[in-house]
């Protein structure tokens, strides 16, 4: 297998040496040992203060999008109304994705280069809709953005919508996440972005209000909710659980939670900083429309045209750094930096900035 010395894709990220050592469990099932039922319980109580919740925080086995799904299918029925403020890739999918279950949504777009400033129109879509759940993307990793969602949760309450769902996967650790300050019902987050685990959990945030209603839907699939309920009373997980994966995030949580998150967010706002300044002296140009709304943990940066992105990436490459293309309607058009997580270095971006530039001026 390939790799790279200067690793800057925007997920999965480079796993710190702790966190591989953290996941060498090679005995035994979280159903029967006690052991595990502890480590579960300390785990969530560490993604709680990421999350800044004080609601029920459920580790599932599977990569971000297992939360993502779980989450829709769990807590809508075919007829049931959704909003879904769409600012890019993932954004538009969840629309899709809760289309795909039956539910009948009303999609409020955003160009993807832009963040939510139209609030009127968000407030139309509420009142005139009356929705039972309003999705969001928090940062939109192929677009390099940041939504604000403080007021969104404001409108949530006032309009009496029951539940807010939002993706934070790629935010989660390395900017502000607040579940209950911002009214959210359903906060999902992954292992692979800043928490710079391997690919293979998902977790969420799960509001009492959410509960009652995944009580009423009564999901059953593998990715259900419910089961995880009364998982840590009975000891009885709905599979069996993933000891490996929970020992990574436990370790990784603690990582962020003992650098204090107040810091990490600055290191990720100081790195990303850094980076866009290079960049642009460089003579590249970011294609978030405003540099206020690009998220502290991936850049996105429009392919320069001589090259295209094939040539571009092979030449990157080629000299020992990868980064991640885009998708969608962005794709070939844009490539992206992940500082987040491990990743949030200077050193390794500064590396990285000087293999971008020397293939710029070699072009």
């Amino acid at each position: 297998m390939q790799t790279y010395p200067i690793p800057m894709t925007p997920g999965p990220v480079m796993v710190p040496p702790e966190i591989l050592a953290a996941g060498q469990v090679n005995y035994g099932s979280g159903d029967t040992e006690p052991e595990y039922l502890e480590l579960y319980n300390q785990t969530e109580a560490e993604l709680r203060q990421l999350f800044a919740t004080a609601n029920r925080v459920v580790i599932q086995t599977g990569e971000g999008m297992l939360a993502l799904w779980g989450a829709l299918k769990s807590c809508l029925k075919p007829g049931d109304r959704v909003v879904a403020v769409a600012s890019g890739v993932f954004g538009f999918g969840i629309a899709e994705m809760a289309e795909s279950i039956g539910a009948v949504v009303k999609v409020v777009p955003i160009p993807y280069n832009q963040t939510i400033t139209d609030w009127q129109a968000i407030e139309a879509a509420l009142a005139d809709y009356r929705p039972r759940m309003i999705t969001a993307v928090h940062c939109e990793t192929p677009s390099g953005t940041l939504n604000p969602l403080e007021r969104l949760g404001q409108l949530k309450r006032e309009y009496e919508v029951p539940l807010l769902y939002v993706d934070v996967v790629s935010s989660l650790g390395g900017a502000p996440v607040k579940v209950d300050e911002w009214g959210i019902d359903l906060a999902l987050g992954g292992s692979q972005k800043v928490l710079s685990c391997p690919p293979d959990m998902s977790f969420l945030a799960v509001s009492d209000a959410a509960w009652e209603i995944i009580e009423q839907v009564n999901y059953p699939g593998y990715d259900a909710l419910k089961p995880f309920r009364t998982a840590q009373q009975t000891a009885a997980f709905p599979y069996t659980p993933n000891w490996h994966g929970t020992a990574a995030l436990h370790v990784a949580a603690r990582r962020i939670l003992d650098e204090g998150l107040e810091n990490s967010f600055q290191r990720h706002a100081v790195v990303a900083d850094y980076c866009r300044e290079r960049l642009t002296k460089m003579g590249l140009s970011l294609y978030p429309a405003r540099s206020a709304i690009a998220s502290p943990t991936v850049t996105a940066v429009n392919v320069p045209e001589p090259l295209g992105w094939p040539e571009f990436d092979r030449r990157l490459r080629a000299r020992g750094l990868a980064v991640g293309g885009s998708y969608g309607p962005l794709a070939g058009k844009v490539f992206r930096l992940g500082h987040m997580g491990s990743q949030a270095d200077l050193d390794l971006v500064s590396r990285a900035l000087d293999v971008i530039e020397d293939v710029l001026k070699t072009a």
